[in-house]
């Protein structure tokens, strides 16, 4: 089968791939997890600061093999099987099939052995990267000191990796000739300790003889009528969520103080994801899709409304997820009108139909809707009009402070 793993598994893919993580030679399992968690080795007593997983959503069996795809779906390695949890948690060696090209500054990566190689035996001062260099002169005086080679490592992972890269290249500028540029696809991990580890053992890979890790920058986000935000609506057929973000774009519209981009649930079928079917695979990946073009809208400080059923709450939190991870904000509305109301409204038939079994998984009848537990804002259609209902959310956009 093929796989194509989420942004954090492929950069740990990539660094397993190219030697960055040796002794690393596939993705942890859960005795190795607990190991690292527990004493920080691997079970074997090996040391190892920080977890590198993998989940597979799928059923695989150990022997399986599971073909690993890029995002635009060129196969980098085949993973064997060894183990595959109830959670998804799947372990295995790696065998590469292909040199990543995704992502920016592809054209600067290099691996350790290409490194060591350019390195020629010298000792290198190697400085880990996640923003601008602060004091380039402790990087210069040590390097003196060392009578080493400056290695700069920006650590480029996620929205913000091509700027660090930038920034390396601007600071390689003022530093003596000689100053190699790796980009390092390093995602951060959560606790700074284990984060720092982490980097020390890639810049030795590397071939650091000395490490220093630059400064964290300092993020402050600007005011939220300047950020991207995604409204996303859902609820049952008939719920009136279309209707009521219809309204909310006309009103945004008219307000004329955002860029908005609409992606209504019928339409999006219609063409983003025509042939699709309506089982939960192809459901998922429509939602999906409209998460990723409301994001990339989003991404550049654009207002996007959704209004798709998304019945399945994992769903909704992977697009909740994508959003943020672009700098933006997302806001879920729950259309709360229930079933009964929906039904009786029914102005396409399509209840009757589901009732009669002409239309099968159809959401509330015959296959399942999740009702959120995160919704930032729910409104039941049954007694309020839809201009009432419009008011309500523009009201929550004016408190958010996204609409002034």
């Amino acid at each position: 089968m093929e796989w194509t793993p989420d942004p954090r598994e492929l950069a740990d893919l990539e660094l397993l791939l190219n030697g960055a993580f040796e002794p690393l030679t596939g993705f942890l399992g859960h005795d190795d997890l607990h190991a690292v968690h527990e004493r920080g080795t691997l079970a074997d007593g090996t040391p190892w600061p920080a977890p590198v997983t993998l989940h597979i959503g799928a059923d695989v069996e150990p022997g399986d093999e599971v073909t690993l795809l890029d995002p635009e779906g060129l196969p980098l390695a085949v993973l064997t099987v060894t183990a595959h949890e109830p959670d998804g948690l799947t372990a295995g060696p790696l065998k590469a099939l292909s040199t990543p090209e995704h992502g920016p500054f592809a054209r600067l990566r290099r691996t350790p052995a290409q490194v060591s190689e350019e390195l020629g035996g010298r000792p290198a001062l190697a400085v880990t990267m996640r923003g601008p260099l602060d004091d380039l002169g402790e990087v210069v005086a040590t390097a003196k000191e060392l009578d080493a080679t400056i290695l700069l490592l920006p650590l480029a992972y996620g929205e913000a990796g091509p700027a660090v890269v930038r920034a390396a290249l601007r600071a390689k500028e003022q530093l003596p000739p000689g100053t190699l540029v790796v980009p390092v696809p390093l995602a951060p991990r959560a606790e700074p300790e284990l984060d720092l580890e982490l980097r020390e053992h890639v810049a030795t890979a590397y071939g650091a003889t000395e490490h220093l890790a630059g400064p964290d920058p300092v993020h402050i986000p600007g005011p939220p009528h300047r950020r991207g935000l995604v409204v996303f609506f859902t609820g049952l057929s008939g719920s009136g969520k279309s209707t009521i973000a219809r309204g909310l774009r006309d009103a945004l519209l008219e307000l004329g103080s955002r860029t908005v981009t609409y992606l209504d649930g019928d339409v999006v079928r219609h063409l983003l994801s025509k042939g699709l079917t309506f089982s939960k695979q192809d459901r998922d990946l429509n939602i999906r899709r409209i998460g990723f073009v409301a994001a990339e809208a989003a991404r550049h400080g654009g207002l996007a409304i959704c209004a798709p059923i998304a019945p399945y709450a994992a769903t909704r939190e992977e697009v909740r997820e994508m959003v943020e991870s672009v700098g933006a904000d997302f806001l879920l509305v729950h259309v709360a009108t229930p079933l009964a109301e929906c039904e009786r409204r029914d102005r396409k038939g399509l209840y009757a139909k589901a009732r009669a079994g002409l239309i099968p998984e159809f959401t509330g009848i015959s296959d399942p809707y999740e009702e959120p537990d995160d919704a930032d804002l729910t409104i039941d259609t049954t007694h309020i009009s839809i201009e009432a209902a419009v008011s309500r959310v523009l009201d929550t956009l004016r408190s958010g402070g996204w609409v002034r």
